[in-house]
């Protein structure tokens, strides 16, 4: 079997980055965090490293398979190498029906997302607290929450750290949906409970703020017939038509069901994923959206590049006031709220940084545009990784309700892994409290469900070997991370 480390489907860029450097040409933009970028760089790097260590690992391993002491020398390797031991069960029969590379491969993926689980707080403390947009900026912009549904393509998991560098906060929600088709009824419960927070007084100062929904699509400038959102097909305009409806099917909902004037505002959010570079679309005075009213900051980086800080910041300023105040197509009824103007202008600064990130050490453009996802994550997603590609989430309380979420996620890595010979890694996640009596053991329960029904779901891989599920909990409410049932069955002697 070929051990192979991820691939996306082949694709050929061709448009020309935002920026090349050159000998005329410089890349510095007076409103970039030159010293963060360094810092999410140094990070990227770490978390990668953990993933592309398995690869050749596991190709050393197969090489001394057959030898006397094998069992002893691969756990060396693995300790070099990969921080950690490999379950004995894989290695003591190697001699006789050879090493199981698929399941010691998808059992890497998991752990190695462990170790970065367990480390987060060491990883990021060097840039969590100067990231660009805090908890204080949004208040400051008039919000108490901000509720964000990305689609959850792995490559839109760096889209609050890296993408909008908006500070992880108790303030700031991200749940991932395919093609950013979050569910209405469940947003609609979010909002309610946040609403009872502001009215007990659980949220200090809210009283004069809003809550704030953002869509995010994504699209490819460079392939984006193939490279845009699964979920759609890659049709960018019904990405976008798509993720307004929700919008616009959430205010309308919270509207007829709380009174006129009860809906929070809402935020249209595209990411090109080949380059980082976001659009946003302008709301006007009523807080309604346009398709045809936004901001290319793609643009803008180009535009204002080699203008000095001021002169900079005025002219994305002028450049939005122009948008929202043009005439015919995308004409809307009169200017945003000032609030969401500074926040507008807040994350089109702040996304300048990233614009220059993937500039200056990926070339101006992601070498690999597509997939490149490590596993796909089942249940609930662990929000504490920021970084592209880590994984892909399939949203789901049953394999009924989200099976077109996690349909699409094995179509994916059909081309990732499968056709490489790998299989498909799922971890089976889910969210407990401890605050809640029972609330743990019927979270395990949960994920035991799940992943007897994925399996059933796709009955030929799993019969081949084509799908490993690891099962995993998080506490909520407590300090307990992305512990993995099977660790405990073990600990009791089972």
């Amino acid at each position: 079997m070929n051990v192979s480390t991820n691939l996306s489907v082949e694709n050929v860029p061709s448009p020309e980055p935002v920026c090349t450097v050159g000998p005329s040409q410089s890349c510095r933009h007076a409103l970039v965090d030159a010293e963060l970028n360094d810092l999410l760089y140094i990070y990227e790097e770490l978390v990668r490293s953990r993933f592309s260590a398995i690869t050749n690992t596991l190709k050393k391993l197969s090489i001394y398979q057959h030898e006397l002491d094998f069992v002893t020398h691969a756990q060396r390797i693995a300790k070099d190498n990969l921080r950690y031991e490999l379950p004995l069960d894989l290695l003591e029969d190697a001699w006789v029906s050879g090493l199981n590379l698929r399941a010691l491969h998808s059992y890497c993926t998991f752990r190695s997302f462990k170790e970065c689980v367990a480390k987060v707080r060491f990883d990021q403390a060097s840039w969590r607290e100067v990231n660009a947009l805090h908890t204080d900026y949004i208040q400051s912009c008039g919000y108490h929450t901000v509720n964000i549904s990305p689609c959850s393509d792995g490559r839109l998991q760096g889209l609050l750290s890296f993408i909008l560098r908006l500070a992880p906060s108790e303030s700031v929600f991200v749940k991932s949906y395919a093609g950013a088709m979050f569910d209405i009824e469940e947003d609609i419960a979010n909002w309610a409970h946040r609403e009872l927070e502001r009215l007990s007084g659980g949220l200090p100062g809210s009283e004069e703020r809003n809550y704030l929904k953002i869509a995010a699509y994504h699209y490819s400038s460079s392939n984006p017939g193939h490279e845009g959102c699964a979920a759609h097909g890659s049709d960018t305009n019904k990405a976008i038509e798509s993720a307004l409806a929700r919008l616009n099917g959430l205010r309308a909902a919270i509207n007829n069901t709380y009174g006129r004037g009860a809906a929070p505002e809402i935020l249209l959010i595209g990411v090109d994923t080949d380059i980082d570079s976001i659009c946003i679309y302008l709301p006007d005075a009523n807080g309604d959206i346009d398709p045809d009213r936004y901001i290319d900051n793609g643009v803008l980086y180009q535009q204002s590049l080699g203008m000095d800080l001021e002169a900079a910041r005025n002219y994305i300023s002028d450049a939005v006031a122009k948008v929202e105040s043009q005439s015919g197509t995308g004409q809307g009824a009169g200017k945003m709220a000032a609030g969401m103007r500074n926040l507008i202008l807040g994350l089109l600064e702040a996304n300048l940084s990233q614009i220059e990130f993937v500039v200056q050490y990926h070339a101006g453009r992601y070498a690999v545009i597509g997939h490149n996802e490590r596993f796909i994550c089942a249940g609930e997603a662990m929000n504490e990784l920021h970084l592209r590609n880590k994984f892909y989430f399939a949203h789901l309380r049953t394999v009924e309700e989200g099976a077109a979420h996690l349909d699409v996620g094995i179509k994916i890595f059909t081309n990732l892994n499968i056709k490489h010979g790998l299989a498909v890694p799922v971890l089976v996640h889910y969210h407990y409290s401890s605050n809640v009596p029972g609330s743990r053991e019927r979270m395990i329960a949960r994920g035991r469900r799940v992943k007897k029904a994925i399996e059933a779901r796709y009955p030929d891989l799993h019969a081949r070997g084509f799908l490993n599920c690891q099962i995993a909990i998080s506490d909520k409410a407590g300090t307990e991370r992305c512990t993995f049932i099977e660790d405990e069955v073990k600990a009791a002697g089972h």
